[in-house]
């Protein structure tokens, strides 16, 4: 299939040949809902942990001898019915909430939301991202042009014009331009997954980026 190529102007510069067995597939929303919350599984990081009676501190000492005290036995403090004491049954950072992803199906789920993008409009194709500094406002500047065919008004952008752009690699000034622009950011062609990309409204690929997906993806 073709798409339009733009350059940083968003001006109309001609077409390019999209692969049709990465941008012209049909969606199967139940395998990108598995690989999606697959992923997001997969980044989930274990916070809460609660100490047991072993992990607290103290307790070496039993609080008062077993017998003639009137008192109920007790072993240690740290006892979870004692103030202070372990917790029974409170959550651990030994839970594991990994998926297993297999290639093929993650490889089709990646094709599928490119293929959504591309149909639905959201995909813009550019011939590359020059900076003569990195600088947040130049790299600003390119995506105020892309406003109008976002459906925005002229050089506005804001929260439904969430963006992500694709390079071939990862070059300096393009990390450091684009880090403290709110609602964007800028991902290597290797690193793209089906969840970054439904993270964003828009995806904009550099055209050289198209060669490196063919490489990583089309093994």
């Amino acid at each position: 299939m073709e798409a339009i190529l733009y350059n940083q102007k968003a001006e109309n510069i001609g077409k390019v040949d999209l692969p049709d067995r990465i941008f012209n597939l049909e969606m199967n929303k139940d395998l990108v809902h598995q690989i999606v919350t697959s992923q997001m599984s997969n980044k989930r990081q274990v916070i809460a942990h609660a100490k047991g009676r072993g992990e607290v501190r103290g307790g070496g000492k039993k609080p008062w001898k077993q017998k003639g005290t009137g008192r109920a036995r007790h072993a240690s403090i740290r006892s979870p019915i004692w103030k202070g004491g372990g917790a029974t049954f409170g959550p651990t950072k030994e839970r594991n909430f990994k998926k297993k992803i297999n290639k093929k199906m993650a490889r089709k789920a990646l094709f599928m939301t490119l293929s959504s993008k591309a149909r639905d409009n959201q995909l813009f194709v550019l011939d590359n991202v020059s900076l003569e500094n990195a600088k947040t406002k130049e790299m600003a500047g390119i995506f105020k042009n892309f406003s109008s065919l976002m459906g925005l008004p002229a050089g506005q952008t804001g929260k439904k014009s969430t963006v992500l752009l694709v390079v071939p690699s990862m070059e300096d000034k393009i990390k450091r331009s684009s880090k403290n622009l709110p609602n964007f950011s800028a991902v290597e062609a290797r690193n793209l997954n089906p969840l970054e990309i439904l993270s964003y409204k828009y995806l904009v690929l550099v055209k050289d980026s198209l060669d490196s997906l063919n490489k990583t993806f089309n093994k």
